[in-house]
């Protein structure tokens, strides 16, 4: 049966990202810090090590409040005289208000950069970048460098929270359009949402704002390890993960990935027995694995292999990442 139109283009934007090189904007923004105790102000507020990086250097954190709930995920990016924060464009404003009312007379000082955030993602999109002339390397993850890409300056990071091994350039506004058109002229072929989707529940990759709000605590997301450091002092929020930590990482529910037997949305609820016991956050249909998502499972029901319902749909929960034959 020939595929439709739509699912044609997925198959060819999954393809570029899992064997080739793929480009998609993001809807990040970032938030500059500065001021002779910049690092470690932040390493106070944000739940990972941030004082001990070196110019060049990275973290993923997140800023809690007391409670534990998560206010913001970022990517922190130590520069030579700044501290640069990427996060959802939705959280900066928010976020950069409780950092001044924190900093109290702290000689730091934050302001919002223009700069566009366009992701780029696969195996082969540090050598098309090469190609370009840049003098992209393959990096540690967070880690960053300034450089050109076609003569366009950026800052390339190596991204965690990108799916297919995924990179972020941040490039001044008066420049984006040039570097999409670069990237697409340089084989970089454009992913679209669906395919992001698609992409980040394989690799496990839950968003902010998308599959993580306010609503939780970190040790819900599953992303523990790759978002706190367990040998850092106080921070906000510390006493919360602490706490869990002492209990095992317990906590009432998981982000858990599934496997549908019919495609159905994010928000649709998950029951057993005619009971709520969780929500989608994320679905899609991946040309791999066919009808897939990520959301919230209570414990009772997160073990790996265990069937729910998803709207009327069989859902067997699954470990992220949603791996195949060895491989995310």
């Amino acid at each position: 049966m020939a595929l439709t139109t739509d699912a044609a283009a997925t198959a060819r934007e999954y393809a570029a990202a899992r064997e080739d090189a793929g480009w998609f904007d993001l809807d990040r923004a970032l938030l500059v810090a500065s001021g002779p105790l910049r690092q470690k102000f932040l390493h106070g507020m944000l739940s990972n090590d941030v004082s001990g990086r070196v110019a060049g250097q990275g973290t993923r954190a997140a800023l809690m409040d007391a409670k534990g709930h998560l206010l913001a995920l970022m990517r922190v990016l130590v520069a030579e005289n700044e501290v640069v924060m990427e996060l959802p464009a939705a959280r900066r404003d928010e976020v950069h208000q409780l950092l001044e009312r924190y900093r109290v007379a702290a000689p730091v000082r934050f302001a919002a950069a223009a700069d566009v955030c366009i992701g780029v993602a696969g195996p082969r999109a540090v050598e098309r970048l090469r190609a370009l002339g840049s003098e992209a390397e393959e990096l540690a993850l967070e880690s960053h460098r300034r450089l050109e890409v076609g003569g366009i300056a950026v800052r390339l990071a190596r991204a965690g929270d990108l799916p297919a091994n995924g990179y972020v350039l941040h490039v001044a506004p008066d420049a984006a359009s040039r570097l999409r058109e670069t990237l697409a002229g340089a084989g970089f072929l454009p992913l679209g949402a669906d395919v992001l989707d698609v992409l980040r529940i394989e690799d496990g990759r839950p968003w902010y704002d998308r599959d993580v709000t306010r609503e939780n605590l970190l040790h819900e997301t599953g992303l523990v390890s790759e978002y706190h450091s367990p040998t850092k002092g106080c921070y906000v929020g510390q006493e919360v993960i602490a706490r869990l930590e002492a209990r095992g990482g317990n906590v009432n529910r998981r982000l858990r990935g599934l496997r549908l037997e019919a495609p159905r949305p994010a928000g649709t609820a998950l029951t057993s027995d005619g009971k709520e016991i969780g929500a989608l956050t994320t679905a899609a249909v991946s040309p791999r694995q066919g009808a897939i998502a990520m959301g919230y499972v209570h414990r009772s029901h997160a073990e790996p292999g265990t069937v729910i319902d998803a709207g009327g749909a069989r859902a067997e929960v699954a470990a992220l990442p949603l791996a195949v034959d060895g491989a995310p």
